[in-house]
């Protein structure tokens, strides 16, 4: 049996489970779940997929999605006007 895991690295260092795969560029929350855009203020903590690592491994692959922590004013432009 073959198993994907899937995995956000925070800024700090931490380490979560997520359960699919996210896209490069994509805008999280801190569960690690896409958010809609456009958002309804940038007045949230909101991080950006900078990088995806994988390791394949015997009968595994572990998918590492690095994330940045975006200020708000970087999240101004996902923002409703």
């Amino acid at each position: 049996m073959f198993m994907n895991e899937y995995f956000i690295v925070f800024p700090e260092g931490d380490v979560q489970e997520i359960p699919s795969r996210l896209p490069l560029n994509a805008v999280v929350d801190i569960n690690g779940q896409t958010l809609d855009l456009p958002l309804p203020t940038n007045r949230m903590i909101a991080f950006r997929v900078y990088r995806i690592k994988a390791d394949e491994g015997r009968g595994s692959r572990e998918t590492l999605h690095y994330l940045e922590l975006l200020s708000a004013e970087e999240l101004l432009p996902y923002a409703q006007p």
